[in-house]
């Protein structure tokens, strides 16, 4: 019997990538990355406002058409190989990233009219112009409706649908009114691929709405009328033209149009399953279940974890959302994490050490700092540049490093950040377990985890906890591919259950971090002075006495370089 290969399509936050993966083990076959052409490595942004991060939907259709059409051509250099051997496609995004369309489904961006206006481009998940929206969103949704917020952490993000939405009423009226409605891009790319053209045949992601856009099943869907009115009343007609029901991705979206197919060199009428966030099909991909947190590290980080439908699961302050089957059918898919992780050493090398060439300049941080042992810079730092995602969720936070001296080298700075977000990690693992979910595993997906063992050793060590890794380096991407297998179904060739596709598809590499013990007592001390710091200057109300915390890092300091 012929093998038979599913087509994954990530869409990362500066290029979409194409997978062609052996269904029966998991393996890649091919790939190819397309770089988005608009913007600065793919974001469009402003000079005049930091907080605007746009992307154009022009590079999502260019995107899929090179990226799946170069990963067929090197699928072909395979003998065993041909185009009909592919039974289904999926799709996983960035999110929140929304944008305006017409009922047909055209962005606005498309037209000659809206060109020129940021407002009418996708609002990429890092965009946070809508940060005061978010305050208004959040305050409303304690007094007029806890049970909204009560699912989401208790807090609305600056990352999330309806406060970008809001903020383009606000700030380009005439976009606003000009779109029928606004839709993430996890939902637009599928519907586009295939060929549908009304977007109320859309079938939209459960895993986008229930996070990102206050939908639940409990009340019916997306928020109610009253709740949107009291923001504005414009936003009672975006609510009129949502659906009251989202899918989950053993839903198939439809089946790929000729007119695609044929620029792809696909067989046209596949199967293609209803989008998702890319974090979301990293846990998949992963093969997440219950006990177990995968962490997707890459210019944010996003933990993941499932807990059974059947199981009474406790609301929990501050995470990003508890929605059942985001991630998986039949479980309630957890989401939290932070707004920067990768872009973190970027900027530091970007912007801190610039002139100098980046990646052998990485390598040399990396070298230099893996010498030093914890404690050793007598160095501290949050890990908000981005702002908080979880627990804290407050974009308006900044970021530090406290400590410095004269005598302060720019590895030592680097490896500080490195643990700060070591450290901002385990404040969220300790919020979750807080409320009763257990984390028994940890597996870790994306760029950074493969490129970084220092950073996966400081995890290690901080946690007190091995840290794996996904075999995959493509983990979203092969998420994707197995949700194009599931919904292809098992008479394809593919599976007819997420358990049954992960079973086959996925693994850990024999890549293994262990803790080291010594360096965990050391880290539980600085942890503790993160924690001091991170809720003085987080949460609100905090009477801290922040004066012993230097004092502190110094004697830590000259404990280990002594020792």
């Amino acid at each position: 019997m012929k093998k038979r290969y599913a087509v994954g399509l990530d869409y990362g936050t500066s290029s979409v990538r194409a997978v062609i993966i052996d269904v029966e083990n998991g393996q890649e076959l091919s790939h190819h990355v397309f770089p988005y052409p608009h913007g600065k490595e793919g974001v469009v942004i402003s000079k005049d406002d930091n907080n605007l991060a746009r992307q154009h939907p022009q590079d999502y259709i260019d995107g899929f058409i090179t990226s799946v059409s170069e990963a067929v051509k090197a699928a072909e250099a395979h003998p065993e190989f041909s185009p009909d051997q592919i039974i289904g496609i999926g799709i996983d995004t960035t999110g929140s990233s929304p944008m305006p369309v017409r009922k047909d489904l055209t962005p606005l961006a498309f037209e000659k009219e809206f060109a020129d206006d940021l407002e009418a481009l996708v609002w990429l998940w890092k965009d946070h112009t809508s940060h005061e929206e978010a305050v208004e969103i959040t305050k409303l949704g304690r007094k007029m409706k806890p049970h909204y917020m009560n699912k989401i952490g208790e807090s609305y993000s600056s990352e999330w649908f309806w406060a970008k939405a809001l903020h383009c009423l606000r700030v380009n009226k005439q976009v606003f009114k000009e779109a029928y409605t606004w839709m993430e891009i996890a939902d637009w790319i599928p519907a586009v691929l295939c060929g549908i053209r009304d977007v109320d045949q859309v079938k939209r992601s459960v895993c986008a709405a229930g996070h990102k856009a206050l939908y639940h099943d409990d009340w019916g869907g997306y928020p109610e009328e009253d709740f949107l009115g009291a923001l504005d009343d414009d936003l009672v007609q975006l609510r009129r033209r949502l659906p009251n029901k989202a899918y989950d991705i053993l839903e198939q979206e439809g089946a790929l149009s000729g007119k695609w197919a044929s620029k792809m060199g696909l067989p046209a009428g596949l199967p293609v399953a209803v989008g998702a966030f890319d974090a979301h099909l990293g846990g998949v991909g992963s093969g997440v279940s219950e006990g177990t947190m995968v962490k997707n590290i890459g210019t944010s980080c996003c933990d993941i974890l499932v807990s059974p439908l059947t199981d009474k699961l406790a609301d929990i302050p501050g995470v990003s959302g508890i929605v059942p089957g985001s991630v998986l059918p039949g479980y309630y898919g957890i989401e939290a994490g932070q707004s920067a992780l990768g872009d973190i050493h970027g900027w530091f090398v970007d912007m801190i050490s610039r002139g100098q060439n980046k990646k052998p300049l990485f390598k040399a941080l990396e070298d230099e700092a893996a010498d030093l042992k914890p404690g050793e810079s007598g160095l501290l730092a949050l890990d908000w540049m981005n702002g908080n995602r979880t627990i804290l969720v407050d974009q308006r936070l900044t970021g530090m490093v406290l400590g410095l001296t004269l005598h302060s080298a720019s590895h030592e700075i680097y490896r500080s950040l490195l643990e700060a977000s070591a450290f901002g990690a385990k404040i969220i693992a300790d919020r979750i377990t807080e409320y009763g979910v257990s984390i028994k595993r940890i597996i870790n997906c994306g760029g950074i985890p493969f490129k970084s063992p220092l950073m996966m050793q400081i995890y290690a060590d901080v946690f007190g906890m091995k840290m794996e890794l996904s075999q995959s380096a493509q983990t979203a991407a092969l998420g994707a591919a197995i949700s194009g297998a599931v919904v292809a179904g098992s008479k394809a060739g593919g599976y007819d259950t997420y358990e049954e596709a992960m079973k086959h598809m996925t693994g850990v590499s024999d890549i293994v971090y262990e803790p080291i013990e010594e360096n965990t007592k050391i880290y539980n001390r600085i942890f503790k002075l993160y924690k001091e710091v991170h809720d003085a200057f987080g949460v609100e109300g905090q009477q801290a006495d922040l004066y012993p915390v230097m004092k502190q890092l110094l004697d830590i300091k000259d404990e280990v370089r002594t020792s």
